[in-house]
């Protein structure tokens, strides 16, 4: 190095005072093989050893403040000597190339090594050599020597020493722990590890087990159930009460009889040999219970003021079941079952139709007989009961259809009750009482055949279904039958039999719309029972008529008779009017030209025509005008009363009405 030429060149120099700095604090790092210089002093991040702050400090401190005076042998720079006063070369670098660097920067700072590229400097000493460099500094501050640790300075930093130890010793001990912690940890989690290991051995070991089970109970499942039952099973059928839950253990104990008797055809095993003998006493004490259950419900519905239709609801269909397994095991039994059912209903609707038909025999109606007819002149006002006695009662009039179609037109699809109708004092016509009765009828027909394709089926056929509603309520539809014909027999009112003909025919529409094809012959029946009726009123509308024609003169008496007789409309008119409207208004939907009261329509109406033009000519003889007048007046008036009427057939009869009307308008 360049200082140690410089120090050979004055062999006179004294060597530097003992106290002088170390080597150590010179700018430019050692050239030694030792790799720890402060500027090679370096750890790996993060793996530390426990006491790796105390020898940063130790290494540190005797680098810095020992290292001088623990090298006595070995280099000449820690010898040379200066000449004269000349100021420390030391001291000089120092100031030229900068103070030395902080041994306790951070280590990053400390590890840095020296490149060529730091030794390639340019110092610029002014023109100066080195000693005329020297020797100018004379005028600075000499640098401070080095003192040795005096008692006293020891003792100062004895306590902070002291204190570091202790703050080192503390560290060691909270490492100790960490250390045994983490061992414990690592050695817990070892264990660990194993367990879930061995818990992963065990689950698939399992789940190979558990996949096994299930492919032998998927194949063997459905055998040994077919072939056990159960203790609970046999105590249920035998004593437990009959609900819901019973219902459900008896199909469990029809489909393992079931199969039990199509396994003894095929094979025969030991196993279906035991259980055979159970199976069988076990369906017939369920065949008992199901008989006893069921009579009991039979009987219930023979006492009095019982609502048959609850007990169907909540006694029969929620057990339906029940007949369907005892038609299956014991089909004679079960067919007893049915026909006691079928008489006990059959008695209990003529029982209940035969009350009400006798309440609505109370009801006040009023009679139109023979005196009601077209052509009869004088019309008395009666009504009468359906036992038969007449008595005086409110006017009426037999050919004004008024309000007697809202019983048509009505939403109130319920029928008057028995105690109603015993204390009702109005008079009606004889629709109120048909009506009624045959809405309750098709009411209760349609809930009991309902309830037949719901219960017995389909353990019975729906033909079989069908004969058994016949059955129940043949006496019954004899009994509206019966009613109908006594509503109908003697009377002359022909708008109330057409409303009862349109009201037969709205319950058909309502029975097709419910699904009650078994009550079809009632309702041909009772339209049997009512059209002849009709035709036959029609008919004695038209005697009157025809009798009240002939009574009338072929000319008028007299000149003076006729030139007094009025051109007004005649009474008959009126009347015809009257009843043309109700029948056009009650045929308004009507299928067309096909329906009988057409023809018989017309013919009354040939009669009414033929009867006017008789008498134009009785009234006013030869005075075509006048006669024109008289019916040109009649037809208007007719023409008048039927002008709000729809329909085809009313359209018809006002186009023929209007034409009458036109040809003898000029007149008029």
């Amino acid at each position: 190095m360049w200082l140690d030429r410089f120090a050979g060149q004055h062999p006179g120099s004294t060597p530097s005072p003992p106290n002088s700095q170390s080597r150590s604090q010179s700018p430019l790092p050692r050239r030694t093989s030792s790799a720890r210089g402060p500027y090679l002093t370096s750890q790996r991040p993060g793996i530390a050893s426990r006491g790796s702050s105390l020898s940063l400090v130790s290494n540190d401190s005797s680098s810095s403040f020992l290292g001088a005076s623990k090298r006595t042998n070995g280099s000449a720079l820690k010898q040379s000597t200066t000449i004269g006063d000349a100021p420390d070369p030391e001291a000089v670098l120092a100031r030229i190339l900068g103070p030395v660097p902080d041994t306790t920067a951070p280590e990053e700072s400390r590890t840095k090594r020296i490149t060529e590229e730091d030794l390639d400097l340019d110092f610029d000493f002014g023109g100066l050599s080195l000693r005329e460099l020297a020797d100018g500094g004379t005028d600075r501050a000499a640098p401070a020597t080095y003192r040795p640790q005096t008692v006293e300075d020891f003792e100062r930093d004895k306590a902070k020493f002291e204190e570091l130890h202790r703050s080192i010793r503390a560290c060691d001990d909270i490492l100790s722990s960490v250390e045994s912690n983490l061992t414990s940890f690592r050695n817990d989690l070892a264990a660990v590890s194993a367990d879930i290991e061995s818990l992963q051995a065990r689950s698939t070991a399992l789940n190979v087990r558990l996949e096994n089970r299930k492919a032998v109970e998927k194949a063997l499942g459905p055998i040994v159930e077919e072939l056990s039952v159960s203790p609970m099973i046999v105590s249920k059928i035998s004593e437990g009460h009959i609900d819901e839950a019973w219902v459900k253990i008896l199909a469990e104990v029809d489909k393992r009889a079931t199969a039990q008797k199509k396994s003894s055809q095929q094979t025969q095993s030991k196993a279906l040999a035991d259980v055979g003998p159970l199976l069988e006493k076990l369906v017939l004490k369920a065949v008992e219970r199901i008989r006893d259950f069921l009579v009991a419900q039979i009987k219930a519905l023979r006492s009095p003021n019982i609502n048959a239709q609850i007990i169907q609801q909540q006694n029969f269909l929620k057990f339906k079941d029940l007949f369907t397994f005892l038609n299956r095991h014991q089909p004679v039994l079960a067919g007893e079952i049915c026909q006691a059912y079928l008489n006990t209903m059959r008695w209990y609707y003529l029982n209940q139709f035969t009350r009400y038909q006798k309440a609505l025999e109370k009801l006040k109606l009023h009679v139109l007989d023979k005196n009601d007819v077209l052509g009869h002149e004088d019309t008395s006002r009666r009504t009468t009961v359906l036992s038969g006695s007449k008595i005086a009662g409110a006017p009426h009039d037999a050919f004004n259809l008024g309000r007697r179609i809202e019983v048509l037109k009505t939403t109130n699809q319920l029928a008057i009750s028995s105690y109603l109708a015993e204390e009702d004092q109005s008079t009606h016509y004889l629709e109120v009482p048909f009506r009624n009765f045959n809405l309750a009828l098709v009411d209760n027909a349609t809930a009991e055949y309902s309830f037949l394709a719901a219960f017995f089926s389909p353990a019975l056929s729906f033909a079989t279904i069908s004969r058994h509603f016949n059955y129940i309520f043949e006496p019954t539809f004899a009994l509206g039958q019966t009613l109908t014909r006594q509503l109908a027999a003697d009377t002359y009112d022909g708008l109330g039999v057409l409303l009862c003909v349109r009201l037969n025919q709205h319950l058909a529409f309502e029975l097709q719309r419910r699904r009650v094809p078994a009550a079809d012959g009632y309702i041909n029946g009772t339209a049997m029972a009512l059209w002849p009726r009709l035709q036959s009123i029609m008919d004695a509308h038209c005697e009157s008529v025809r009798a009240l024609t002939a009574a009338l003169p072929a000319r008028a008496a007299s000149a003076a008779s006729a030139k007094a007789a009025s051109a007004a409309p005649h009474v008959v008119t009126q009347r015809f009017g009257q009843l043309l409207h109700g029948v056009l208004a009650l045929s308004a939907d009507a299928g067309g030209d096909d329906e009988p009261v057409v023809a018989s329509l017309r013919r009354l109406r040939n009669e009414v025509e033929a009867f006017l033009t008789k008498a134009s000519q009785a009234s006013f003889g030869a005075d075509k005008r006048k006669r024109e007048r008289f019916l040109y007046n009649n037809y208007s008036l007719i023409l008048t009363i039927i002008s709000d009427v729809s329909g085809k057939l009313a359209m018809d009869e006002q186009e023929h009405f209007e034409a009458l009307k036109t040809s003898y308008q000029e007149a008029g």
